[in-house]
């Protein structure tokens, strides 16, 4: 939202000129599914030159807590769009009540993405920073969940508040995942 004396920014990235471009993914979910797209998207842009920062919040700090971060999961629940493997067909939500079924859905998409030769969350997180990428933490999530920054995955440079994260994506595209 603008006033009158503000003038909006519209970042511009199609000049040919990449060294200024900038991108800052907002990653909000801890879900083994929800972990790749944002971790994806960073190593991409960093492998054609986009500085790029990745901003945890909320449920996304899981993926960056040292206890969580090797353990996320994935669940059927609430997933309408959940198929089985390689067909059409939905997974039928009443499935995710069965025990054990979180922990096997889990370990079949580990097993579909180590498959595709694609690290593990840490190590996603590990090529983001050898890239040049940065790591930030929310201040009110981390506050909300009781986690310092001694918690969190080493690489995170600090836990920030909104007006450091506004600073810091200032002409970046924005993408929340």
């Amino acid at each position: 939202m603008t006033t009158e004396n503000q003038e909006m920014v519209v970042p511009s990235f199609m000049d040919g000129d990449d060294t200024d471009r900038k991108l800052a993914i907002i990653c909000s979910k801890g879900t083994l599914d929800m972990a790749y797209p944002g971790l994806i998207l960073a190593n991409g842009a960093l492998e054609n030159g986009i500085e790029t920062h990745l901003f945890f919040t909320f449920w996304g700090l899981d993926m960056v807590n040292k206890k969580t971060m090797g353990k996320l999961t994935i669940s059927s629940a609430g997933n309408t769009s959940m198929r089985f493997p390689g067909t059409s067909i939905s997974m039928p939500q009443i499935l995710s009540w069965i025990p054990g079924m979180t922990a096997f859905l889990s370990w079949m998409m580990r097993k579909q993405i180590r498959d595709l030769q694609v690290p593990p969350v840490q190590e996603m997180l590990q090529h983001v920073v050898d890239a040049g990428g940065h790591l930030w933490a929310c201040k009110m999530s981390a506050d909300m969940m009781k986690l310092e920054i001694d918690d969190l995955y080493d690489e995170v440079e600090d836990i920030i508040n909104v007006d450091a994260f506004m600073a810091l994506s200032e002409g970046a595209q924005v993408l929340f995942v």
